[in-house]
């Protein structure tokens, strides 16, 4: 048996930090929108759709004709501090599924498949946690993170929504999962029953062992950069792994699970708040080029405030840059090269400093190949600014100050 360490709480069982940044995001930065998904109107609308949609597609398990199921399901109901009245129901899909039909004070879990037949005890304990896990989430705080959900959702249907809102919804699901699959540790007291589950559910299988899958999590974890390829849900290994570090109370347990389910960040996987951390890292790149008083030009400092309009420059030295992820080598080039380009009074200073900026965030070979392809610059003559790039830079410090002191 996996012990459950019982330090781990109900009270533990809180939003990851990724929902809570993204419900902050869209309240900010959506307010009509928001006030529409919030709005009694659009929550009557979807009762309404949800209440036909059970009663068409499937059977209700009523507590007198599946005492065993119900019992299950009320000691998960206990156990995550549940009052909402909960209603089971079984579906004529025959793939091994749960899912949660969300109501304000009604909880509506829908099994499909041979659950109740292939998963045991507490199996089931940590299935129907899971789904109420759902709920405790799309509860709490007044419904935002229900919110949240419905508004990705109706942007992810809209074809004219933007791929960020796309990647949004995509990642605002994979950490619902990942949040409900914490619920099933507390519904069911223990760790290996919710592994278990998963991976019948995955596999069909009638026996699975949690401590052999959970090593066999980790060797596919041990992989350098993992990330997630799920759509709505995570891999199994990853959700697995997920919950030993939680359960265990590791000090990297959100932050091992926002490597696997967003990756580093990438120009072309853009969500809503990769958007701001793009955004924070262009400003912090043009800061680091601008930061040298020489470089400091109306036409530079005028391009700067293309990008920023409240631009300032840096009053003081700023620590080294540190390396950036491969997924924004290209676009930080790009926005290097722009400045290069921008003012030709200043020679080959600005292209000199560009470099030894690039070399030091990792995108050196990206802005090369751009300088001499955008800009027409003769291959000969970057091998010569690289080369005297250091002179270059203490002359053009030198001659500033002197100018500044007459």
């Amino acid at each position: 048996m996996v012990d459950f360490p019982p330090a781990v709480r109900l009270e533990d069982l809180t939003p990851l930090p990724y929902q809570q940044a993204l419900a902050a995001h869209l309240q900010a930065n959506e307010p009509e929108v928001w006030r529409w998904a919030a709005s009694a109107e659009a929550r009557e609308e979807h009762a309404a759709a949800v209440r036909a949609d059970l009663l068409r597609n499937s059977y209700r398990l009523d507590a007198d004709a599946h005492p065993e199921l119900h019992a299950h399901c009320n000691a998960a109901v206990q156990r995550l501090g549940i009052t909402a009245r909960v209603a089971l129901y079984q579906a004529g899909d025959g793939t091994m599924n749960a899912t949660l039909y969300f109501l304000p004070g009604e909880a509506h879990i829908v099994l499909s498949g041979p659950l109740m037949e292939r998963l045991q005890g507490a199996e089931l304990q940590a299935v129907l946690g899971h789904e109420l896990a759902h709920y405790l989430l799309w509860e709490r705080d007044g419904g935002k993170y229900h919110v949240v959900d419905r508004i990705l959702q109706a942007a992810a249907a809209d074809s004219r929504a933007d791929a960020s809102h796309l990647h949004a919804a995509r990642r605002y699901g994979l950490y619902t999962e990942a949040f409900a699959d914490r619920g099933a540790c507390i519904a069911c007291e223990a760790l290996e029953p919710a592994v278990t589950a998963l991976v019948k559910v995955q596999t069909g299988l009638n026996q699975v062992n949690a401590a052999s899958y959970l090593r066999q999590a980790d060797e596919i974890c041990a992989a350098p950069e993992l990330q997630t390829r799920g759509t709505s849900h995570p891999e199994v290994f990853v959700r697995a792994r997920a919950l030993r570090l939680w359960t265990e109370r590791q000090p990297e347990a959100d932050e091992w699970l926002a490597g696997a389910l967003e990756g580093p960040l990438d120009i072309a996987t853009l969500d809503l708040l990769g958007q701001q951390r793009a955004d924070a890292l262009t400003r912090e790149t043009i800061a680091q080029l601008l930061q040298r008083p020489f470089l400091q030009s109306d036409s530079l400092l005028a391009h700067a405030r293309r990008f920023f309009p409240n631009f300032v420059p840096p009053s003081a030295p700023l620590p080294p840059p540190a390396p950036v992820p491969a997924g924004v080598h290209d676009y930080l080039a790009s926005v290097l090269v722009d400045f290069v380009a921008a003012d030709p009074d200043l020679d080959d200073i600005t292209l000199a400093a560009a470099l030894g900026l690039a070399e030091a965030m990792g995108c050196a070979t990206q802005l090369e190949e751009r300088v001499v392809k955008d800009m027409r610059f003769p291959k000969r003559s970057l091998t010569r600014v690289k080369r005297d790039a250091a002179t270059l830079l203490e002359k053009a410090a030198a001659q500033h100050l002197q100018g500044t002191s007459a």
